[in-house]
């Protein structure tokens, strides 16, 4: 099978079988699975520099929380606590950075810090944020959110969510490619979790296929998610098994080309196997 292209400003990633690891760094207070082990910024490069240690191909560092409910912050706040971070990260390693904001100005900064993604759970709604992304030539994750984090989670409706999640996904392709950003720049996310319910959810990653037919890598984001907690009865520290199980079924199947995990170690490994499996089908 062909492997798929992402293009960043510096590099190119061709993936084939094994999975990117995407490794998370929350800068934040109240991200609903890690707030504040990594709040101070070398509490935050430290563990930045251990996910990479274990494996990391990306770096994913946000500085808002996007759990349901979560309080908005302001530009000035979300810079104060990313972009010491992504700058001193990108000084002491070549591994991608992401930037995961929805603010078009913490991009823009962090860009300039050595940031070679913007990972936008609005899916680049904003045009400002598209205009960002074309100037530095960066990387896209296109999300699927249903609402806004505050509200996403009130009641969320769909006829057919994963046709609706992929002909959104689509068109946002469609609206960045006029822009100038070209598909080969985007990778995109179902938005496991947001503005979605338990069976929307189960939906969705038994229907990956469909997203992945749109031609781009589908980056998959389910780590310590709710929806592991209440099938599997676990709180959040006891979701890592359950989180790598639904990143293999959806890696085996071949409709999960990025894996954003807290467990880096568990996520590199796994993929490592499925490869080496890979190679022996006949």
């Amino acid at each position: 099978m062909k492997p798929l292209m992402w293009q960043l400003p510096d590099r190119t990633f061709s993936i084939g079988p094994r999975p990117l690891v995407m490794g998370i760094v929350n800068v934040t207070p109240d991200s609903f699975s890690d707030g504040g082990r990594f709040f101070d910024s070398s509490a935050a490069v430290d563990h930045a520099l251990t996910l990479i240690e274990d494996g990391a191909d990306i770096l994913d560092i946000g500085g808002e929380s996007t759990r349901p409910g979560a309080t908005p912050v302001q530009v000035e706040e979300e810079l104060r606590r990313v972009l010491p971070v992504v700058a001193e990260v990108a000084k002491r390693v070549k591994v991608p950075i992401s930037v995961d904001t929805m603010k078009p100005e913490v991009a823009r900064q962090c860009l300039e810090a050595g940031a070679t993604i913007i990972n936008d759970v609005s899916g680049f709604r904003n045009a400002e944020m598209i205009a960002v992304a074309k100037q530095y030539r960066a990387g896209v994750v296109i999300m699927h959110m249903q609402g806004e984090p505050t509200t996403m989670q009130q009641n969320p409706h769909y006829a057919d969510v994963v046709r609706e999640v992929t002909d959104y996904l689509q068109e946002r392709l469609r609206v960045l490619g006029e822009f100038g950003i070209p598909p080969e720049s985007a990778c995109l996310d179902p938005g496991i979790g947001f503005g979605k319910t338990m069976e929307h959810n189960l939906a969705l990653l038994a229907n990956l296929d469909t997203v992945a037919e749109l031609g781009r890598p589908v980056c998959l984001g389910v780590s310590r998610k709710g929806i592991i907690g209440v099938l599997c009865g676990r709180d959040r520290s006891q979701r890592d098994p359950g989180s790598l199980a639904i990143a293999c079924f959806a890696t085996a199947r071949g409709t999960a080309h990025v894996l954003r995990v807290h467990d880096v170690t568990s996520a590199r490994d796994a993929a490592i196997l499925l490869e080496a499996i890979d190679q022996h089908r006949r």
